[in-house]
């Protein structure tokens, strides 16, 4: 069985990630999406567990999808899982070069782990959960930006950081 892994972030998941996972579904038996301790990035809108749930929610009608959290060292969490790709999404160049960096370091840390690079879909390349996390302290319309599943989530826990 042929697994993979999607990491990141998802603070919180936009439809650009859910464009990759669909993509990355259909390629592997099995896709791992896994929620990431990213030490550069504090203080996020949601914790990592509620960013899984979320995630849950959003891909629950993809039979091959699971949704993990981990704090591990990427190569070592694939390793644990059995993993041979990872997936990485690519908006711009300026990715391209942070995530070779990255799957060089994965790869000489796991010599069994590939790393599979899905450009962006045209209609997502300017989408990141930053600018979502933006527009959302704002009240803008998030509807194409964020699965719909989880608008009410995310506008819901924007308000209550404005309110709090």
């Amino acid at each position: 069985m042929k697994t993979a892994i999607y990491p990141g972030s998802f603070d919180p998941i936009t439809l650009g990630h859910l464009n990759i996972i669909k993509r990355a579904a259909v390629c592997f038996d099995k896709l791992i999406v896994c929620v990431l301790i990213n030490s550069d990035k504090h203080g996020g809108l949601f914790t990592p567990e509620e960013r899984a749930d979320l995630i849950r929610r959003v891909v629950a009608k993809l039979p091959n999808v699971e949704v993990d959290c981990s704090a591990t060292l990427l190569a070592e969490y694939a390793r644990q899982k059995k993993a041979c790709t990872l997936v990485k999404g690519l908006r711009a160049v300026s990715d391209y070069e942070n995530e070779l960096q990255m799957a060089l370091i994965n790869r000489k840390l796991n010599p069994r782990l590939e790393t599979m690079f899905l450009p962006s879909s045209a209609k997502y390349t300017y989408v990141s959960s930053s600018v979502v996390k933006e527009m959302a302290r704002y009240g803008a319309d998030l509807s194409d930006f964020v699965p719909r599943e989880i608008i009410d989530d995310v506008n819901a826990k924007m308000k209550s950081r404005r309110d709090g």
